[in-house]
């Protein structure tokens, strides 16, 4: 193939326009492997490359979208890929980021779609309707905004350079006609040479032209000018000086070509070799007919060269995706033998679900695959995971049955309370309080949206009982009146309590007052307040001695666990059992939520002053963490 033999004869001045390729047939660009088309079609790689040169001759800021790295858009995060596209919307130019933005759209919507979906079974395993169901987030208006900002970037480029494109495309048509005219003109052949080379200049400056113009403009150009150069054989001193210059700029472009073929950096090379092609075509004349089909043989050889490295390059890079399909295979398997295992408890499926969240961290991170099975494999993971779902939510809505079974038990519970939390028989009815005291305990969990109100209820029903009890129990107990007149009168003399400076000894000396209080013995229930005020003491004596709050926290706990296993009624201690548990709980779910948010800092240093802030809350939730459960620990030695 010579360097022109893709143009078309053409009959005295009319010109027989070659047949047009729309840009789907000619858009096989870089980023698209030469792998993924007919390996044994050597005019492949010349295609490719007019290809993107005409895309790149359209709008020359094309051309940076081969400098603008692609990323593995598949295992990142809805998070990390808004703000990817956001980067790309603001720092680069709009025209050469079509590609990137597609593949984090498709990511996105793919990704996003699918939590839509395990929302929406959530929401309809807790009992909503399916025509209630909306779910939106932050993070998809932030999408949706940085979407809508490209979109009308690009519509306002492309509004902008069109009607440049079209004046340009007629520009160029009509110079082509000019030198066509100058054949046959019968005026100094020196005149009509200038006037040649004056309309070359013309076309080197006269802009970008549609793309799917381009290959037509370029050919029929070279087409004749090459006949205007067979037309000067009257004057073949001028022409044979263009024929050398032009065969001397070939010949670098060759040179260049060749060294480009012995570089290791196969996309590299690729895209200068792109550069080489479009100057021989578009800033090059033609040479002596002698030249023309050595010098693009020459050119031919070492662009084979160069597209079979990157043939190369592209097949190693499929044995790689090949590796990467294997794993996603393995992890599919390992995710449908987790659901067809199942688990018969609520902590057995936490655990599988901790299992399927790691498998889906591995899955997103193990690379692409080939691109003819990425759909489908995509598609086979979002049903593995999906079908796991669909069994845990049956276990689930089983499970919550049974916990309105034990609603309604603790709802019996309750009305036995309030029929007896008035009741004068002491005798009979405290032993029957406390035994649907130990029933309610026996009882398993009911649904989380009436665990309180229920709670509340039966306590305060048992309350109401007890309360009254020890009441009257107190009126009649004036050893505990005189214990109150006793621990006012100490509580007014630590005012006047004064300290050595000495750590130790000023510590033992609050630990004597604490042991002089518990001598003391119980007050009335209605003047328990005082224990109150006597922590509110401890709290300024802590205070002044430099005690660590959580030291003085456990000082003033062991205090308050002596009274209460003191205590006649043991609803005392459970309640304070159950409250450590409730606050263990929320300092964990607290913890959770901040460790969660971390990761919405994926991209962020750890110098941050957000992230450093929520590594500090974290490390004060840790630390009040380790007291609760100590306090638990303590108050389970008790049982």
């Amino acid at each position: 193939m010579s360097e022109q033999d893709n143009l078309q004869p053409v009959d005295g001045n009319e010109e027989k326009k070659p047949i047009e390729t729309t840009t789907e047939e000619t858009s096989q660009t870089e980023t698209t492997p030469i792998s993924e088309v007919d390996p044994n079609n050597e005019d492949v790689v010349f295609e490719e490359i007019e290809a993107s040169n005409a895309e790149d001759a359209e709008d020359e800021g094309n051309n940076e979208r081969h400098t603008i790295p692609f990323k593995e858009y598949d295992t990142m995060s809805l998070e990390a890929l808004v703000i990817e596209l956001e980067k790309l919307v603001s720092t680069e130019k709009v025209q050469a980021i079509k590609e990137h933005v597609d593949g984090i759209k498709n990511e996105f919507n793919s990704k996003f779609n699918t939590l839509i979906d395990e929302k929406k079974e959530e929401f309809l395993n807790d009992g909503g309707n399916e025509i209630d169901f909306y779910y939106s987030s932050p993070v998809q208006k932030r999408f949706k905004d940085a979407y809508k900002d490209y979109k009308g970037q690009l519509h306002q480029h492309y509004k902008k350079i069109e009607t440049n494109l079209k004046g340009n495309l007629e520009n160029r048509l009509r110079i082509i006609e000019e030198i066509k005219s100058l054949i046959g003109v019968e005026e100094n052949i020196n005149t009509t040479y200038k006037h040649f080379k004056d309309l070359q200049e013309q076309w080197r400056t006269a802009g970008p032209i549609p793309r799917d113009k381009y290959n037509n403009a370029w050919n029929s150009y070279h087409h004749h000018v090459e006949i205007f150069y067979d037309f000067l054989h009257l004057n073949r001193d001028l022409r044979d000086l263009d024929f050398k210059h032009n065969l001397d700029l070939k010949l670098k472009i060759i040179e260049r070509a060749e060294e480009l073929a012995q570089d290791d950096d196969t996309n590299r090379s690729f895209r200068e070799l792109q550069v080489l092609h479009k100057m021989w075509k578009e800033e090059l004349g033609p040479v002596s007919k002698e030249h023309r089909e050595e010098i693009w043989n020459r050119f031919k050889a070492a662009t084979k060269i160069i597209h079979n490295k990157r043939q190369a390059y592209y097949d190693e890079l499929d044995k790689v995706y090949e590796v990467n399909l294997e794993k996603k295979t393995l992890i599919i398997q390992k995710i449908e033998s987790l659901t067809n295992e199942g688990a018969k408890s609520h902590n057995g499926w936490q655990a599988k679900i901790k299992e399927i969240e790691q498998l889906r961290e591995a899955f997103f991170s193990a690379g692409k695959v080939p691109l003819k099975v990425n759909e489908s494999t995509w598609a086979k993971f979002k049903e593995a995971v999906r079908s796991f779902n669909r069994k845990k939510n049956v276990f689930y809505k089983d499970l919550k049955k049974e916990q309105f079974d034990n609603l309604q038990k603790k709802l019996e519970l309750i009305k036995i309370a309030e029929e007896h939390k008035d009741s004068t028989d002491t005798e009979a009815t405290t032993p029957l309080m406390k035994r649907i005291q130990n029933d309610w305990k026996k009882i398993g969990h009911v649904p989380r949206k009436d665990s309180d109100k229920i709670w509340k209820q039966f306590k305060a029903a048992c309350n109401a009982y007890f309360d009254k009890m020890h009441s009257k129990k107190n009126a009649e107990n004036e050893v505990e009146v005189e214990a109150f007149k006793a621990k006012s009168e100490l509580l007014d003399s630590l005012k006047t309590v004064e300290f050595t400076g000495e750590k130790e000894s000023d510590l033992e000396l609050i630990k004597t007052q604490i042991s002089a209080w518990k001598e003391i013995g119980r007050v009335p229930s209605n003047k328990r307040f005082i224990e109150g005020k006597f922590n509110k003491a401890l709290d300024d004596l802590f205070k002044q001695v430099k005690v660590s709050k959580n030291e003085a926290e456990l000082i003033k706990f062991e205090n308050k666990l002596d009274e209460l296993s003191n205590a006649d009624d043991s609803r005392h201690l459970d309640n304070e059992r159950l409250f450590i548990r409730k606050k263990i709980d929320e300092v964990k779910a607290e913890i959770n939520q901040l460790e969660n948010n971390l990761q919405f800092f994926t991209n962020v240093k750890a110098d941050n002053p957000l992230v450093k802030e929520v590594h500090a809350n974290i490390a004060r939730h840790k630390d009040s963490l380790k007291l609760w459960k100590t306090k638990l620990s303590k108050i389970k030695a008790l049982y």
